[in-house]
């Protein structure tokens, strides 16, 4: 599966592909869409729909990720980034791939364990991940986290899209399987003369702590 991670922006978009092949994720490109500040706002919205769709076009993603945004700046603020948002969203709805949409923190914890980490730090971990050259610049790596994220839901086999030209979200349910299944997988590989119905007690005892752990995100 061939996902395409996108982080909006109204003055820089970043976007990213990964390639997700028998539980490995491979990097493919990543980069950013800037419009040039000499457009005027239809413009500036033509710039970011073309792009999108020639990124589309050039590495035929079967999937995209999009990062809900949430802006509490101002209303002028939202407004511009939802314009911009909204053109990214019809450029994947106009290529006939499946959509779904994550929060920032649902995708900061599945990238870096931690639903408030800095964006240096999701730049740091995408790199590691990935195996880059160098980190990516900020809006490149949220864009690589938002696939990355898409890449390790679904390979737990949830139904996160809807079909195509319908966007689709995912709860943080989803999120906290991820984090209860690394810690069952590390409590099962670590050796332990606890009996059985101890090791079923654990195991409760550490969905509840990471279902609490997501609820405070």
């Amino acid at each position: 599966m061939r996902i395409l991670g996108i982080d909006p922006g109204s003055a820089v978009m970043g976007f990213g592909v990964v390639d997700w092949k028998a539980g490995q994720l491979t990097h493919v490109v990543h980069g950013t869409l800037r419009p040039p500040r000499s457009l005027n706002v239809a413009g500036r919205l033509s710039f970011v729909y073309e792009g999108v769709r020639n990124v589309i076009r050039d590495h035929r993603p079967d999937a995209a990720a999009v990062e809900r945004v949430f802006v509490s700046v101002s209303p002028r603020s939202a407004l511009v980034l939802g314009q911009a948002r909204g053109a990214a969203l019809a450029a994947v709805g106009a290529s006939g791939i499946a959509l779904a949409e994550y929060s920032a923190s649902q995708i900061k914890l599945s990238t870096t364990g931690n639903g408030r980490a800095a964006k240096a730090q999701v730049q740091n971990m995408i790199r590691r991940l990935l195996a880059l050259d160098k980190v990516p610049v900020a809006d490149a790596a949220d864009a690589l986290a938002a696939a990355f994220c898409h890449a390790h839901v679904a390979r737990l086999g949830r139904s996160l899209a809807p079909p195509a030209h319908h966007a689709g979200s995912v709860d943080s349910r989803s999120i906290t399987s991820l984090s209860t299944t690394s810690a069952t997988t590390t409590s099962a590989t670590t050796p332990s003369a606890t009996t059985p119905s101890r090791q079923a007690t654990i195991r409760k005892a550490t969905l509840r702590k990471a279902k609490a752990r997501v609820r405070q995100l």
